[in-house]
């Protein structure tokens, strides 16, 4: 658990954003969060299935990653600009230069990360991760994490996730951000 000298404290109006690698809890922990704190929730890849009329895997299989990174971008502004809530977001969406440039602007961004066990663990209980399809979760993950990570690092908070329950996540993030 960490956090940056330029992390401002959470009793402001800006919505908390969720960056991380798949698998690490990010829809789960944003959930609790969200419920310890009497705000909103908003799952990032939820609300461009909806917007697209379409599965995340269908919207990667139509436009590629690029067409999907870029309906990603427009959803998270419109959530961002929304107010106050706990967004939580795709693994690849602080990865675009806009999308993290808003978010590390006009929210509060927090880095979940985790072990690569952890997270091939946990990527395992769920079908449906379009950088997964046909291939070794462990390799995927490593490679990933190598590019990401450094690029997640840029997040004023870095919290992490082990192997314990969810709720030790959110509790970290409520002390970090002295709620």
């Amino acid at each position: 658990m960490q956090q940056n000298s330029k992390s401002s404290k959470a009793r402001d109006n800006r919505p908390i954003v969720l960056i991380g690698m798949m698998g690490v809890g990010k829809s789960t922990i944003g959930r609790r969060l969200a419920a310890r704190l009497g705000l909103p929730f908003v799952d990032a890849d939820e609300e461009i299935a909806h917007a697209a009329g379409m599965s995340i895997p269908e919207i990667f299989e139509r436009y590629g990653e690029a067409g999907f990174r870029d309906g990603e971008r427009r959803v998270i502004a419109r959530l961002i600009e929304e107010g106050r809530k706990v967004i939580a977001t795709g693994g690849g969406a602080f990865m675009n230069e806009e999308t993290r440039g808003l978010i590390l602007d006009k929210a509060i961004a927090i880095w979940l990360d985790a072990d690569i066990d952890v997270l091939v663990e946990r990527v395992s209980r769920r079908e449906g991760r379009p950088l997964l399809t046909g291939k070794d979760p462990r390799t995927v993950l490593t490679e990933l994490s190598a590019v990401r990570n450094p690029v997640y690092a840029l997040a004023p908070i870095r919290i992490t996730s082990g192997t314990g329950p969810h709720e030790q996540a959110v509790d970290k993030i409520v002390e970090i951000l002295g709620l």
